[in-house]
């Protein structure tokens, strides 16, 4: 291939603007409601406009998630929803009802389907019977492993997108009633509480002195804790069997994690598409910088052979993040104007991440109020400020400035 997408998750503008300061071909991303995050950031009707033609302006693709089980109840709002969605005309929407199919294709049949990994696609047939539903892309279900894909690619014209770097949901293609049986809160809906990532104590009534193979430590068992999806190292062979997008879950992950991920994603893709553009790309630098988010460690998930206990993360949720992000950049230039995330203190080292996979470390030399001039002793967080720093760097817009998490 000589093309293929790389489809950035966008929780809030700011993160989209982040996203494809970053490389993203293209972003997802969800309005107040109707979309499985109901707890990112997503955006007001005013932002998704602002979103739609900041994306539009810079040739990137925008796709809104349509993508609950809906209930009769949500039908009329669902309606007025669509056209508000008509009038900006995403390039897409994501969606996994059928219903929600059928009535799109009625309220705004401008747009663009596209059908998602709730949807549980796992075979060429069901592939072609959503093209025959007028669906322009399937976002394939995350159990396919990569001969599977190649078989569809065969059998089939449709767009295929691949779910390629993030969390992963224990249940089949994320269909989980866990969160709504413990917490009344409805993943199907958008609500997940992420119960699969608690601490379990595994207790038999009936069969004292039998027990359940699993390994614990003090906390309690994580028996439902996947690892993290990683498939950089695998792009070459996706682009080989025709995939048409690479997929990067996390619209409720933080700036970091994106901006970390989204240019690791695209440093690897454009290496495997010879667009290399002068940059020496390594996979191991990509890992390296992989491995510095926060993650619960990685797995291939089925792209070879079905996930084992190899795949799952028994000793807790989370690794510690050995970076934080401490700005973003608003305003670029040797002298820019950031939003303080975390402390900035003048003499502390940072680290400048540019678009291509290398950081620049540099000292604030000094601080002040990017409003009224005044000279700033430190940043609590949430500041906007402008720094003079050693070396001099021609700062860009929305790049991230990270510090080691000491």
């Amino acid at each position: 291939m000589t093309t293929c997408e790389l489809l950035a998750p966008a929780g809030s503008l700011e993160k989209l603007k982040i996203a494809i300061h970053y490389g993203a071909d293209a972003v997802y991303l969800g309005g107040k409601d109707f979309s499985l995050r109901a707890n990112a950031g997503n955006f007001t009707e005013e932002e998704m406009a602002e979103a739609v033609s900041y994306a539009r302006s810079r040739n990137v693709k925008t796709y809104a998630a349509l993508n609950i089980f809906a209930k009769n109840q949500d039908i009329p709002a669902i309606e007025s929803y669509l056209d508000f969605l008509k009038g900006i005309w995403p390039d897409a929407l994501i969606i996994s009802d059928p219903g929600l199919i059928r009535l799109a294709q009625k309220r705004a049949p401008e747009i663009s389907l596209h059908l998602s990994t709730q949807a549980n696609t796992t075979n060429y047939q069901s592939v072609l019977f959503w093209q025959d539903k007028g669906i322009k892309r399937v976002n394939l279900a995350r159990e396919l492993g990569l001969e599977e894909i190649k078989n569809i690619r065969k059998k089939t014209g449709l767009e295929l997108e691949v779910f390629v770097h993030g969390a992963l949901c224990i249940s089949y293609s994320g269909r989980c009633m866990l969160s709504l049986y413990l917490t009344g809160r409805n993943a199907n809906q958008g609500n997940c509480a992420h119960p699969c990532r608690y601490a379990y104590h595994l207790q038999e009534e009936k069969r004292p002195g039998e027990f359940f193979p699993v390994e614990e430590d003090a906390r309690g068992l994580y028996i439902f804790n996947s690892k993290d999806l990683c498939l950089i190292k695998r792009i070459p062979e996706l682009l080989e069997a025709g995939v048409d997008s690479l997929k990067i879950e996390g619209r409720m992950k933080g700036i970091l994690y994106l901006a970390t991920v989204v240019r690791a994603y695209r440093a690897a893709l454009d290496a495997a598409l010879g667009r290399k553009g002068g940059e020496v790309f390594s996979i191991e630098d990509a890992l390296k910088e992989l491995a510095e988010i926060s993650s619960r460690q990685y797995t291939e998930n089925f792209f070879y052979t079905p996930p084992g206990e190899q795949d799952m993360l028994y000793g807790g949720s989370s690794v510690r993040q050995p970076f934080i992000p401490a700005a973003v950049v608003l305003k670029g230039g040797p002298r820019p104007i950031l939003r303080a995330n975390h402390v900035i203190r003048p003499g502390e080292e940072f680290e400048y991440m540019h678009r291509s996979l290398r950081q620049t470390r540099f000292e604030v030399t000094t601080l002040f109020d990017a409003e009224t001039g005044v000279r700033l002793e430190k940043t609590m967080g949430g500041e906007v400020v402008r720094i003079e720093c050693r070396p001099r760097i021609s700062f860009e817009p929305y790049a991230l400035v990270r510090k080691r998490n000491c």
